[in-house]
């Protein structure tokens, strides 16, 4: 699989996945056991919502560094510090430019399953973790748990076959076993996976489409290169498959993540 680019999306990510990442972290907060003082690397931070939380957690007396390959995604990242005792960092996740057994915890919140080979990048987590520290990982459940991702790559990939790696990378640590498994083949031991589920209520489906075309949900780029009246096509068959999902005016879509971790 290529490796998924977010650099073209930074600004609109905020918007809409940013909600997840502060409606899901606390559970991997909770799973990693990250606490005051603790020294912790985030991989793939993003536009730094994690890395925000994880500084709350750990306190004055802890540290946070966040390391991401999207430079523009760190751009983001940077203006929301505000003096916080943060580093941020561009770095490939499966290629850290840090010293061996110097974190308390290394997480990776929704970025693993885009990791062009997880195994290394879990290896490379274990290699900076001190011995009996702990890495947690947060990723996406299966398709049909996490709609408003995959009805909508449901609908892509019909005109994009060619990309269907790309658009279904969401999916490639969906089933807990195999979650599981790639964290011990890496080198974790005490491996435990549990799910969480949470649900972001919108204004409307309007709202919701908004969001993805302004490219928020990274794979609604792809509409731009598809002509208006294909486009159109597409948002009424998205919108008539999460009918389901309506309250009212508004749209409530519940979600499923995995939340998996190891100890060194």
């Amino acid at each position: 699989m290529s490796r998924v680019s977010f650099d073209p999306l930074a600004v609109a990510y905020d918007d809409f996945m940013g909600r997840w990442t502060r409606a899901f972290m606390p559970a991997l907060l909770r799973a990693a056991g990250i606490a005051s003082g603790q020294r912790v690397l985030d991989v793939a931070t993003g536009t730094g919502e994690s890395a925000l939380m994880l500084a709350d957690a750990v306190g004055a007396g802890g540290s946070v560094v966040g390391a991401d390959i999207s430079l523009p995604m760190l751009a983001r990242a940077a203006g929301k510090m505000n003096g916080r005792p943060i580093r941020l960092v561009a770095a490939d996740g499966q290629a850290l430019a840090c010293r061996a057994g110097v974190f308390d915890r290394v997480v990776c919140q929704l970025g693993l399953h885009f990791f062009p080979d997880p195994v290394a990048g879990v290896r490379e987590a274990c290699r900076v973790l001190r011995p009996g520290g702990v890495f947690g990982a947060l990723v996406w459940s299966v398709p049909e748990r996490v709609p408003w991702y995959f009805v909508l790559a449901g609908e892509l990939v019909a005109h994009f076959p060619e990309r269907r790696d790309n658009l279904y990378a969401a999916e490639r640590l969906a089933d807990p076993a195999r979650l599981a498994r790639v964290l011990r083949e890496a080198g974790l031991g005490d491996v435990r996976v549990v799910v969480e589920t949470k649900s972001m209520t919108l204004a409307s489906f309007e709202t919701y489409w908004s969001h993805v075309e302004s490219g928020a949900i990274r794979t609604g780029l792809m509409l731009r290169e598809l002509p208006a009246a294909t486009v159109t096509r597409i948002k009424e068959r998205v919108r008539s498959a999460m009918a389901g999902f309506t309250a009212g005016v508004g749209l409530t879509m519940p979600t499923e993540a995995l939340v998996a971790v190891g100890t060194r």
